[in-house]
This record gives structure tokens, C-alpha cells and sequence, in this order.
């Protein structure tokens, strides 16, 4: 018996996907001129978990009922998606789309650092911490600290990549406790995000309230964070993890702040300064290090070819 292919090829879904995630900065800024920040992540996770209940129920999967499991649930939801998305929408508010989209590059540095720290799954190799080194070197020059960071700058700066911390604090988290779970990965993530929206709503008294006149552009961004950005887009991943596996489905970093920066420039009108794409390339080279994917011993032979080519 043949095994039915999927009626989309993942290679679309991984576009598809990037292109959700990468849009999402345009929407956080577009909907915080209108929101504060907790209702901004409140709106999206919301919407995502209605989005992902459907989605569940239309699979013919249901929520478990482990008291253990919604623990673990809970535990991502923090890292994945309350505080990161809290985080980006307020430090949208001090900073560009572009830069929040090019420090959520950020995170399989993270990732790396955490793993390496506190669950001790990676060894200290010599790529690894050469590729740290590289992927720092990027932040650094990512930041721009010679621009001047004082006041709001700084700020937005700094809770953009508090988010990617987060993010590299939940992936080895939720690879050790929820990896291998049996049930779906639209039941889990729909179980994130209920959680997530009842974190949420127990803060939402210390915020201010949203407006209600909302504009067309404001709604729809709305609608485009929860339904796509924090609902189908849940759903792409998991497939593609499916159909290529984790290592594949995490590559979608490099193409989301590529996403992120076209659409900052083209319909935000924001700039582009010189060092932000120059920093995270340095910093995905530093990532593409550490993780194997680019060895060190054919950069060197290539800068070594380069310069006899130089030299002849």
C-alpha cells in the first residue's frame, strides 16, 4: 500500500510558513498603534487557540485531560507565546518591524546558549563556540550600538530580544517534555494557547484598555496574527516537521527576517540601515556554524582560495 502524499508540497508549506511568521511584525506594529501590548498578545493567542480548536476537531483529536501534560503545556506557553509576544508588540512600540523581525533570528543562538547551559543536551565543541562567537559578533553589530541606543531605542531593543531569549528558553523545554508525546501536534499546540490565553487574561487588569475603533487595517492584522500567525501557521510547522523533520523545519529562521524586511520597507516605509542586515547575516552564519551546517574547515579553505586567487 502506497503512502498518500501530502496534497500541499512541504517545500510550499515551508514558504507559506515563513511568509506567515515574517508578516507578523508588520501586523504587531500596524495593531499596537491601536493596543497596548498585553491586548495585542491576548488578541492573537486567542484567536489561535479558536483557530487550532477547530483545526483539532476537525482532525478528530481531542484534548488531554493529563493534569501533568497541561503543566508541561503551560510551561511552553510562557516561553512560546505570553511573554515573547508581549515582548515584540511592546518593543514594536520603541523600535521597527525590521528589527523585531531580524532579533527573532536570534533565536537558535538562544536556543544553542540554553542547551548548552542549563539542559546540558549539547557538548562545548569547538564549531559550537566558534559559531557563538560569530553569532554574538552579529548581535553586536546587529545592535549598532554606535547609532546612539539611549531612552525608547534601548528599550525596544532590549524586549525584542528578551523575546528571543524566550524562544530559546521553550524549544529545549518543549523538545524534552512534549517531543515525544503521542498526541497530535494540533491538539498540543491548541493546548498552548488556551493556556496561554487564560495567563494573559489574569494580567490584562494591570493594562489599559484597547480601542474599540478599530480600522481595517488594524482588524485585519489582527485577524492575520491569531487565524495565521498564531493558529494555521502552528499547524504548517508540525507538518513539515512531519514530512522533513525538526532539523529541516528550523531553518525557517533564515528566511522570516528576509519576510520581515521587505515587508518593513515596502508597506511601512521604516529604513534599513546598513548594519542590521549586514549583523544577521554574521549572526545566521555564526547559527549555521554551531549547528553543523557550515564547517569551518571549508570557510577556511575558501578564504584560503580566495587569496591565492587574489595573489595569482
Amino acid at each position: 500500500m502506497r503512502t498518500q502524499r501530502p496534497p500541499v508540497p512541504w517545500q510550499l508549506q515551508f514558504v507559506l510558513l515563513s511568509a506567515i511568521w515574517g508578516s507578523s511584525f508588520l501586523f504587531i506594529k500596524v495593531l499596537g498603534e491601536r493596543w497596548p501590548p498585553l491586548w495585542v498578545a491576548l488578541g492573537r493567542v486567542t484567536l489561535g487557540a479558536l483557530t487550532l480548536l477547530v483545526i483539532t476537531r476537525a482532525g478528530r483529536a481531542r484534548l488531554s485531560r493529563d493534569p501533568r501534560l497541561w503543566l508541561h503545556c503551560a510551561v511552553v506557553a510562557v516561553f512560546f507565546n505570553a511573554a515573547p509576544f508581549t515582548l515584540f508588540a511592546y518593543g514594536e512600540q520603541h523600535t521597527s518591524s525590521i528589527v523585531a523581525g531580524l532579533w527573532n533570528a536570534t533565536t537558535p543562538l538562544w536556543v544553542l546558549v540554553i542547551s548548552l547551559i542549563a539542559f546540558g543536551e549539547e557538548r562545548p565543541t569547538a564549531s559550537r563556540v566558534g559559531g557563538l562567537a560569530v553569532g554574538f559578533a552579529g548581535v553586536v553589530l546587529l545592535l549598532g550600538p554606535w547609532r546612539g541606543l539611549a531612552g525608547g531605542a534601548l528599550t525596544g531593543q532590549l524586549a525584542c530580544a528578551g523575546a528571543g531569549l524566550c524562544y530559546g528558553l521553550g524549544f529545549p523545554y518543549m523538545r524534552r517534555f512534549l517531543s515525544w508525546r503521542p498526541e497530535s501536534g494540533a491538539a498540543l499546540s491548541a493546548m498552548q494557547l488556551v493556556s496561554a490565553t487564560a495567563m494573559l487574561a489574569l494580567f490584562i487588569p494591570l493594562s489599559r484598555g484597547p480601542s474599540l475603533a478599530l480600522s481595517w487595517q488594524a482588524l485585519a492584522s489582527l485577524l492575520a496574527l491569531g487565524v495565521l500567525g498564531s493558529g494555521v501557521a502552528y499547524a504548517l510547522n508540525f507538518a513539515i516537521v512531519r514530512a522533513r523533520g525538526a532539523a529541516v523545519a528550523s531553518t525557517v529562521t533564515y528566511l522570516i527576517p528576509v519576510f520581515a524586511t521587505i515587508l518593513g520597507v515596502v508597506v511601512l516605509g521604516e529604513p534599513l540601515r546598513w548594519n542590521q542586515p549586514a549583523g544577521t547575516a554574521l549572526l545566521l552564519t555564526g547559527i549555521a556554524v554551531s549547528q553543523g551546517r557550515l564547517h569551518t574547515r571549508s570557510l577556511t579553505a575558501a578564504v584560503r582560495r580566495r587569496r591565492l586567487s587574489q595573489v595569482g
